[in-house]
């Protein structure tokens, strides 16, 4: 396949036809499982104005994914190979829904789409997850809310944040069960 770098962390298929081999696949977990960010896209639209994203992403066990929400927008994603799971909030920050996901054919969701302006975050159960994303667009920076209750990536309250987490997440499995 045929790609353009814009950055360490995202590519953009080039040509009228993306099609995506496991070579491509493998490329885009081994960059995004060693880069700073803990994260790749293979984009399949060519660019941040187009009216429909396509994305292949994988994120490391170690990425921190903000919670966020935009209005106006819808998201879907469909696993590919590892397991996460989304986690929705409340505006207040308590946790709203966990969907647990993970590839087809092992008893977990493995699609899901998120129509409304929920604040939302993901967290990653094995070592990387690699999904398919599709969103509308175009990308427009400003549109994504990030919530305030939750630090900004880079703070140093980043990983007691993500157990926190973690360990909600935990007891909101154990206590639906």
């Amino acid at each position: 396949m045929k790609y353009r770098a814009s950055s360490d962390e995202v590519f953009v298929a080039t040509g009228g036809i993306v099609q995506v081999k496991p070579e491509d696949v493998a490329e885009v977990v081994r960059r995004g499982t060693t880069n700073a960010r803990k994260r790749a896209r293979l984009c399949a639209h060519p660019g941040p104005e187009d009216r429909l994203h396509e994305m292949l992403i994988v994120l490391d066990q170690g990425t921190y994914i903000r919670p966020h929400r935009h209005a106006g927008k819808a998201e879907s994603f469909h696993i590919i190979e590892g397991e996460l799971d989304v986690v929705v909030f409340h505006d207040d920050g308590t946790i709203r829904e966990v969907v647990r996901m993970g590839p087809y054919g092992i008893g977990k969701t493995f699609y899901y789409r998120l129509m409304e302006p929920s604040y939302h975050s993901v967290v990653i159960n094995t070592p990387y997850a690699l999904f398919h994303e599709t969103t509308n667009g175009p990308f427009e920076r400003g549109d994504t809310e990030f919530a305030s209750w939750s630090p900004a990536e880079g703070d140093l309250s980043v990983p007691a944040f993500v157990e926190k987490i973690r360990a909600l997440v935990a007891w909101t499995i154990a206590k639906a069960a």
